[in-house]
């Protein structure tokens, strides 16, 4: 029972808000003005001269780390991108891609994290050059799928794709930037929620019965308290660990039961191990969209809410998300190593109704 040990939990849940978004580049390729414009807040020094930041830029409240290129603090950046979740690598649209963008771009591959590669500056192409343009062409040379053109300076594709990008990336990366930059959060938590279903849909997939019961609550205990810090409590408290234990006693009053269809399906000789993933996966995805709610809504819902909620939730997931469908979709996601939302958010009203 070491995976629902709360204080554990709780450990995990405080070592993932320490992770960075690390920007790296060559100097003056705009990482000081992104940070900015990411922050909304002019926190770290940029200026048109090269080499403006000078060691790695942290704010307190701030999941992002700045780092330059071999040449000006060759130290300071490997230092920042061991530490990384994800990595930035900014590339100057005006100049286009110099030999020293290879040789950063080859010692970031090295790290094996998770790359995000943008071209900035599109605002300043000239000659009638697009940024999509110029992003293939890139890709192309670095052989690198999926390279974003931005203007940190306008916000051209910023929030449109460049942050949505970084969210999907990693766990970690979603529930560092969801704290700090509220407008993300409920994508953020998607993210988080996503992730955890997998676990728990992987989790259900295994034949033998009572085994998987220990790791599904590890999963959705540390869920909930994921979800948590991302709304901002304090994840050092006892007070967050009571509030997360009351709602998932709160909300999945019935999931005992739950967990024994889960494990009478594995009896069934073919396609019960599927069922009961897709049972696994459903109440912890339930379970996710509930506490997204109830940290949404300040904590203001009666258990009764909650446990509607839950319910409702449950069933649409079952509705419509088959077994088959989704032993697919994991597989496809493992080929492709692309991911896409494994429901679509409720609507509004949907989640309006009742409420009262």
């Amino acid at each position: 029972m070491k995976a629902v040990n709360w204080n554990l939990a709780q450990q995990e849940v405080l070592e993932n808000l320490n992770n960075t978004v690390v920007i790296v580049g060559q100097p003056n390729t705009g990482k000081s003005t992104l940070f900015n414009t990411l922050k909304g807040q002019n926190l770290s020094p940029a200026s048109s001269q090269a080499g403006t930041t000078r060691t790695l830029v942290r704010t307190d409240f701030g999941p992002f780390t700045l780092v330059d290129t071999p040449g000006h603090l060759p130290d300071v950046m490997e230092s920042g991108m061991d530490q990384a979740s994800v990595i930035v690598f900014l590339i100057d649209a005006s100049k286009g891609l110099q030999a020293a963008d290879r040789e950063l771009y080859n010692v970031i591959k090295r790290f094996d994290k998770p790359t995000i590669v943008a071209v900035n500056k599109i605002d300043e192409l000239r000659g009638g050059e697009g940024g999509d343009q110029l992003a293939t062409e890139v890709a192309v040379q670095l052989e690198a799928p999926g390279v974003i053109p931005v203007s940190a300076k306008t916000g051209a594709n910023i929030a449109e794709e460049l942050i949505p990008v970084i969210i999907e990336s990693s766990p970690e990366a979603a529930l560092a930037i969801g704290r700090e930059l509220p407008a993300y959060r409920r994508a953020a938590a998607q993210r988080i929620i996503r992730n955890s279903t997998l676990l728990s849909l992987a989790a259900g997939l295994e034949p033998i019965p009572f085994v998987d019961i220990p790791i599904l609550l590890g999963t959705q205990i540390r869920l909930v308290l994921r979800l948590a810090a991302l709304y901002g409590e304090q994840m050092d408290s006892a007070d967050s660990r009571k509030h997360a234990r009351e709602l998932i006693a709160t909300i999945a009053g019935g999931l005992g039961l739950r967990y024994l269809a889960q494990q009478a399906a594995k009896a069934v000789p073919f396609g019960g191990d599927f069922v009961a993933g897709a049972i696994a996966g459903a109440a912890t995805w339930s379970i996710g969209q509930v506490a997204l709610e109830y940290y949404e809504e300040n904590k203001q819902l009666s258990p009764k809410r909650l446990q509607q909620l839950y319910k409702s939730f449950y069933h649409r997931f079952r509705k419509n998300s088959s077994p088959q469908d989704l032993k697919e979709q994991v597989i496809k996601e493992i080929e492709t190593g692309k991911s896409e939302p494994l429901m679509q958010e409720s609507d509004r009203r949907l989640l309006e109704e009742g409420k009262a």
